[in-house]
């Protein structure tokens, strides 16, 4: 994570996200909005090169919060997830995603999360609570082939609304890090509605050039609260 951090009006920030500029006036709409989100990243490193008030952010449909969960036993699962930062433009996600260890870095037992403003990473969040997750398991050698790919296209796929018409489906995604294999999961709102979480698998299958021969499933958070560290049956598959 970066190491050096302020206080914004009662959130933690980055001092990369900290700088201020000028805001565009409209909010990007899909389809475009995934592109425009993906042109950003050459230009990223070269922002500091200008004076702020030169340049035009361009600012994503929603605000996106990136949360770090470290195992600390001696606190409670709530406090171990740390909100770090939020941002609503291309240009700071790629601030922030170019200052942070990629997901294959973190330590095991370790996660990030993204999700949108207010929404917290967790089962209990009024958000969540009747959703569910797609869930694609990485094993060990792909740590270093895929993960960090995978990650990257899921947080671009969301946060450029690539999800289309379900995209306000959508919570957050996470990936954890454990030492058997690593998870990579995207989060959406109503377990029950049957073609936005399909449409949302499909386009996440599709996004991330997943074989059609391998299939990933979709678990109700309500099936893993009720039974943790047993064996949860998929609702739907892709």
């Amino acid at each position: 994570m970066h190491k050096q951090q302020q206080r914004n009006r009662g959130r933690v920030v980055t001092t990369t996200d900290a700088q201020g500029c000028q805001r565009g006036s409209d909010r990007f709409r899909a389809p475009s909005a995934i592109s425009e989100v993906e042109k950003m990243e050459p230009e990223a490193s070269n922002l500091e090169e200008f004076p702020p008030e030169l340049l035009i952010k361009h600012p994503l449909q929603h605000t996106w919060t990136l949360w770090y969960y470290e195992p600390e036993h001696s606190k409670v699962w709530q406090d171990r997830q740390r909100e770090v930062t939020s941002f609503d433009t291309a240009e700071d996600f790629w601030s922030l995603y170019n200052h942070m260890k990629q997901a294959s870095e973190l330590r095991i037992g370790n996660d990030y999360s993204m999700f949108k403003q207010g929404i917290q990473p967790m089962w209990e969040d009024d958000a969540n609570k009747h959703g569910g997750r797609w869930l694609i398991n990485l094993d060990r050698k792909q740590r270093l082939t895929e993960l960090d790919r995978f990650w990257l296209e899921t947080l671009l796929c969301m946060i450029g609304e690539g999800f289309n018409a379900y995209s306000d489906d959508v919570c957050g995604a996470v990936v954890n890090i454990r030492m058997k294999q690593d998870k990579i999961a995207v989060w959406t709102a109503n377990a029950s509605n049957q073609s936005s979480v399909m449409e949302i698998g499909r386009k996440l299958k599709e996004r991330l050039r997943i074989p059609p021969s391998i299939i990933i499933g979709y678990q109700a958070h309500k099936d893993n609260k009720n039974k943790p560290g047993s064996v949860i049956k998929n609702i739907y598959t892709i």
